[in-house]
């Protein structure tokens, strides 16, 4: 499961469809509504938030705003009511870490994708998230890349 930090413009069709379902796997989560991934470390964040379900709620909302503007058909149904506006620190180094693992799979799943996306030296955040000093999150599992 990854919840990225990035905006989901980024994402190709695969990571934005795979964010989809596993968001909403993560509300469920969030509801006790599923037994599996309660401890999975992307949903800490989440948990020590405010309003738990309604930020997951509004990140949602995002993805579904991005899969809009692409034509995709995602359900709106499937979002629930975000009323909050609070907002969730992460890292600079985590948004420097997830922006190069996304262009590592970009790479090699969409090169036109990562062409594009390469040369960003700052890329945006979701709107839900703010960036503060620090390295990468102690909850992110470090993968290296294979360049």
């Amino acid at each position: 499961m990854r919840i990225w930090s990035l905006h989901p413009k980024y994402l190709d069709a695969k990571g934005l469809v795979a964010l989809w379902r596993e968001t909403l796997l993560a509300r469920n989560v969030l509801e006790n509504k599923t037994k599996g991934y309660r401890y999975h470390p992307q949903l800490k964040r989440f948990k020590e938030s405010d309003y738990p379900l309604d930020a997951i709620n509004y990140y949602l909302t995002v993805i579904y705003d991005e899969a809009v503007s692409r034509n995709y058909n995602f359900n709106q149904n499937k979002i629930g009511r975000s009323i909050t506006n609070s907002k969730i620190p992460v890292t600079k180094g985590q948004v420097q870490y997830e922006f190069d693992h996304l262009l590592g799979k970009l790479k090699t799943r969409d090169h036109e994708r990562y062409s594009l996306f390469s040369k960003i030296e700052e890329p945006d955040l979701h709107s839900l998230f703010f960036k503060v000093e620090g390295t990468p999150e102690s909850w992110e599992r470090i993968i290296e890349n294979k360049d």
